[in-house]
């Protein structure tokens, strides 16, 4: 990739860095690539070097970039980034397409690990935690299907998941959740823009989050982990990394979630 295709540059050495994490977020630079050099990006965003060094100083510490004495900058492996970094997560969460292969990674951390926090969910939610599961889940579904009001709805879905996140009351897991809030803001902005707007695919995604806070509100764990598990897979298909037939959609209609207050 050329300099050419990056926008002008304003705001100092942090919004360089902020500018060109972007682009190897983006999948513009391919690890093992060669970085552009000092002097390029100095004459392409017309900036000082001492600006241009900060950046790049920026980049290497969160493991984007290497550089080496006589062969310059290289794009690390995606392995090496510093994915968790809040500024790395901040940057993803701004850019409206984030590399393929990234969105991959995070969504295997996140199948991995979020039908295990919906478990412990299941065993430790308090009235306060289902209320806020409760919320988020009647803003999704006031929202779906509403053109206008997709970025309302991207928040209360990642509100939902924040929620069951802390609602397993695990010191570890609740900073990860906020750790990984703004990459979940990325994965599911991401696959709304591919979920095709017909009825039936909202019914399905919501259905599948019902489950999961009725299984939570149950307190039935197995059945929590499992409804984790089926959401996911619908996030999978609607990212595209697999197809309809492997996604094992819930065709059972979900209850309403009872609103009534109960004991905990």
């Amino acid at each position: 990739m050329t300099l050419a295709s990056l926008p002008r540059h304003q705001g100092g050495a942090d919004g360089l860095a902020r500018l060109l994490g972007q682009a190897l977020l983006a999948g513009r630079w391919r690890p093992g690539e060669t970085f552009p050099r000092e002097r390029d990006l100095c004459q392409h965003f017309e900036v000082s070097r001492n600006q241009v060094r900060n950046a790049l100083a920026t980049l290497v510490a969160l493991g984007m970039v290497e550089r080496t004495a006589g062969r310059g900058s290289v794009v690390c492996e995606i392995d090496e980034w510093h994915l968790l970094d809040p500024l790395v997560s901040t940057w993803m969460a701004e850019i409206e397409a984030p590399d393929a292969e990234l969105l991959r990674e995070i969504f295997a951390f996140r199948h991995s690990a979020e039908p295990a926090v919906a478990r412990l969910a299941a065993q430790a939610a308090d009235a306060g935690d289902l209320e806020r599961l409760e919320a988020a889940y009647q803003g999704m579904r006031r929202t779906a299907g509403r053109p206008e009001a997709s970025a309302r709805h991207a928040e209360y879905d990642v509100a939902f998941h924040d929620a069951v996140y802390r609602a397993s009351h695990n010191l570890v897991w609740r900073q990860m959740g906020h750790l990984l809030r703004p990459s979940i803001i990325a994965l599911i902005v991401r696959s709304q823009a591919h979920l095709r707007p017909l009825a039936a695919d909202l019914e399905d995604s919501l259905a599948r989050h019902g489950r999961l806070l009725e299984a939570i509100r149950r307190r039935d764990a197995d059945a929590a982990e499992a409804a984790a598990a089926d959401v996911l897979r619908r996030t999978a298909v609607d990212l595209g990394i697999v197809a309809d037939a492997a996604s094992r959609p819930a065709t059972t209609p979900v209850a309403e979630p009872d609103t009534r207050e109960r004991s905990t």
